[in-house]
């Protein structure tokens, strides 16, 4: 079974720097799941630090719910003591109870401004995601569950709010996009989903810097906005590069990394979770249950 199937590329949509490439693979529904911001929203799902004191590389899902829950890599997560992004994709069992790994991007607050953690609409950037991805492949294969490098992901933070001209009191990746909301808006109006579509790759300038590939179109739309929040940032540093990605430069990357090697690392909550860093500068992971990807994804970064 390979970690990334056969896709149709469909046509690029370009604003500015970002280009956006929809994908299309026959969908798989065979997973029954609620997306986090959904089951939050239903009130099946609470998401609160592990216990009173908190602990920064952890959270605590408390799934009430008859489905399962799937928390996306690099989603934001907003309130109790500071926001939190995830380190990896999870699919928390239904009615269970599960500590995901995940990273803080608030490095100035650590004090209660709510109990429970309520979703965003934003995303990590590209540039962020890899150093999650990188550095949590690299603990998986020492045995050390998901952990990022914490230093270095507040490090991306701060450099991001700095090249983008934003400031915050707790600095907090948040501010960064709230700063840029209206440029945020333009970008998703102008790239919206495309219909059919269970994946997307996105390049900024001439580099294809993400790919995220869903198992059916539904999550794909559900998300699309929030995904492209964080190239969005992306590409406002990118400023306007004189090249543009093309389809062929997507697929010689996917090429590459179906022939890759992949290797098996255990999942945090339901299925399997296989890595790859062999096709440099990519690092690739793919979250599988039974024979369904219900979340492969790819950053690529120097």
């Amino acid at each position: 079974m390979t970690m990334l199937p056969e896709l149709r590329i469909g046509d690029p949509i370009r604003h500015e720097a970002l280009t956006v490439f929809p994908l299309f693979s026959p969908p798989d529904e065979a997973v029954d799941y609620l997306l986090s911001d959904e089951a939050i929203g239903a009130g099946t799902v609470t998401v609160e630090e592990v216990d009173e004191g908190g602990s920064v590389p952890q959270l605590l899902v408390n799934n009430a719910g008859d489905s399962s829950v799937l928390f996306l890599e690099g989603e934001e997560l907003r309130g109790a003591k500071q926001n939190r992004v995830l380190n990896t994709s999870v699919l928390v069992a239904a009615r269970s109870k599960t500590k995901i790994p995940v990273s803080c991007v608030e490095q100035g607050r650590w004090r209660y401004r709510s109990r429970q953690f309520a979703p965003s609409e934003t995303h990590s950037s590209s540039k962020l995601r890899r150093s999650l991805k990188e550095t949590v492949t690299r603990s998986a294969r020492a045995g050390l569950g998901h952990a990022s490098d914490q230093g270095a992901v507040w490090k991306e933070v701060a450099r991001q709010m700095n090249a983008l001209d934003a400031t915050s009191e707790t600095r907090s990746m948040a501010d960064t996009y709230e700063h840029h909301r209206a440029r945020l808006d333009e970008f998703r109006d102008r790239l919206g989903y495309v219909e059919g579509a269970n994946g997307v790759a996105v390049a900024i300038g001439p580099e294809v810097v993400a790919v995220d590939l869903f198992d059916r179109p539904a999550t794909c739309r559900k998300v699309w906005a929030r995904l492209l929040s964080g190239v969005v940032m992306d590409a406002l540093e990118a400023g306007s590069p004189a090249k543009t990605a093309e389809a062929a430069d997507v697929e010689s990357l996917l090429a590459r990394l179906r022939a890759a090697e992949w290797e098996s690392v255990p999942a945090v909550g339901e299925g399997l979770e296989y890595r790859t860093d062999s096709v440099p500068p990519a690092h690739a992971s793919s979250l599988v249950l039974g024979d369904t990807i219900v979340h492969g994804s790819v950053v690529v970064g120097a």
